[in-house]
């Protein structure tokens, strides 16, 4: 029975085991690549486990002309956009998940329309936007996109989470004494915590990995592009220097995965319960 059990598991195993390989492979080579010698990459033999590493192709990517400026930019569009994200969402998922208003169905219906829907669809209606409103070259035009973009998801998130949270805590406070405004602060936010975590994270990941509004819509200033868009002409600046540019992406990466690696139980928490309460 147990060599049956195992027989009928075992093209799902190879399946699982190819998927792990096609997703892991090209992040290895990446970071293999960053660390390897420049004559391991350009010889014509794939070097799979180098003898040697260096880090010469960091410090070729670190010293390249605006890397600290285009980081902060990056910093600075992707962690606003969050934070707006995040303000807007608390109070919006709060109004549709605890109150019965008018138009509270249609306003879900759309919010849901807009997670789903294509972004990359409203290129050129935002480009047109941002040329008649004098927001080219902007990073506050950006950020914006960003806070759109992030927004829907991180509505019905919350809102799947707060529907979970139990409304009597919230009659129990206000019965002690608490408006209703201190009895979602003190109560009903703290628990908040993990959906908030799991929504922060995923807009985080989004908003630093965009490059299509990013390169549109910083065109004149080049002091004022993101990461994304810096890393797709580094090959332009080095030439076949493919050692400092994956090294680049290297560095593009670390910021996301350290802050899944600090986050990760919660999110997994926050991920399902949004997921199945509600």
């Amino acid at each position: 029975m147990r060599l049956r059990r195992r027989l009928r598991r075992l093209p799902l195993t190879v399946t699982a085991l190819v998927v792990l390989l096609c997703s892991v492979f090209p992040v290895y080579w990446m970071v293999l690549t960053a660390f390897k010698p420049t004559g391991d990459i350009q010889s014509e033999t794939p070097v799979f486990l180098p003898t040697s590493l260096t880090l010469e192709h960091f410090s070729t990517a670190v010293r390249a002309d605006g890397f600290w400026i285009f980081w902060r930019n990056s910093l600075t569009v992707t962690l606003g956009g969050v934070l707006l994200a995040l303000i807007v969402a608390v109070g919006a998922a709060f109004a549709v998940a605890r109150m019965r208003w008018k138009g509270r169905r249609g306003f879900l219906l759309m919010v849901f329309i807009a997670q789903v829907a294509p972004w990359e669809a409203m290129l050129i209606p935002i480009y047109i936007i941002s040329r008649d409103t004098g927001m080219l070259d902007r990073l506050s035009m950006l950020t914006l996109i960003y806070f759109m973009i992030t927004l829907p998801f991180t509505i019905v998130t919350l809102r799947s989470f707060l529907t979970g949270i139990p409304v009597e805590l919230e009659e129990a406070a206000r019965v002690d004494g608490c408006t209703r405004a201190q009895a979602f602060r003190r109560v009903t936010f703290p628990l908040l915590a993990p959906g908030l975590l799991a929504t922060s994270l995923f807009g985080f990941i989004t908003a630093w990995n965009e490059f299509a509004f990013a390169n549109m819509l910083i065109i004149k200033n080049q002091d004022d592009r993101t990461l994304p868009v810096w890393l797709s002409s580094f090959s332009n600046v080095f030439g076949t220097d493919w050692g400092a540019t994956m090294a680049a992406s290297t560095l593009f990466a670390l910021p996301v995965l350290i802050l899944f690696l600090v986050l990760q139980k919660r999110v997994a928490t926050g991920m399902t319960g949004g997921a199945v309460k509600g």
